[in-house]
């Protein structure tokens, strides 16, 4: 069976992989992301192709050193009244993106980015459209105290698989693709290539 490498240090990327029974090595790809981001955006490059590029530039840096393997690249980002968002850095900044979101609709893009033989065979984007409550400060303030520093490995500021679906009334989309990966699609291609059973 051939090898599947998740070029991607995502922890909720690769328990979405291991519960649903494949097995993979985890190789995290390091590219510089906000270089790329404010190149594309500089040319006003659609939040699509952003995601796309950035999925592509993470599993083609490993693929070069793994070229018999199957690599994953992902990346998702987050668009609100048409600014794109970056994971934030303290908690400061998850508190300003959660007031920022708050009672306001946004779309989530989750890219994934497939290569074999050192080239992309596979690419798709999933999206979810999500929309939070009007929830109160000090609502906001007890959810920042109680997930800490784990708010800050989401685009978004929350963590939709624990506490964070407090944070929503409607979610439209692929809930897979809000955790940070089109997972349905992924089987699909993986079932085609024997990775996992027809």
């Amino acid at each position: 069976m051939q090898r599947l490498i998740l070029a991607s240090g995502s922890a909720i990327r690769t328990k979405m992989l291991r519960n649903a029974g494949i097995q993979h090595d985890v190789i995290i790809s390091r590219i510089d992301e906000q270089a790329v981001k404010n190149t594309m955006l500089a040319d006003n490059a659609p939040a699509r192709d952003i995601a796309d590029v950035l999925a592509e530039m993470k599993a083609r840096r490993v693929a070069m050193k793994h070229p018999d393997a199957l690599v994953l690249g992902a990346d998702q980002v987050l668009i609100c009244d048409k600014k794109l968002y970056d994971k934030p850095e303290n908690l400061a900044d998850v508190r300003l993106h959660l007031k920022t979101l708050r009672a306001k609709t946004h779309t989530l893009l989750s890219a994934a980015v497939i290569f074999e033989n050192g080239a992309p065979v596979w690419r798709h984007i999933g999206c979810a459209q999500l929309t939070m409550r009007d929830f109160s400060d000090d609502f906001l303030d007890a959810y920042i105290g109680e997930q800490g520093a784990d708010l800050l490995s989401s685009v978004g500021a929350y963590k939709l698989e624990d506490h964070g679906a407090q944070l929503f009334t409607k979610i439209t989309g692929d809930y897979f693709s809000v955790l940070g990966l089109p997972l349905l699609e992924i089987l699909g291609f993986l079932r085609m290539k024997g990775i996992c059973s027809e």
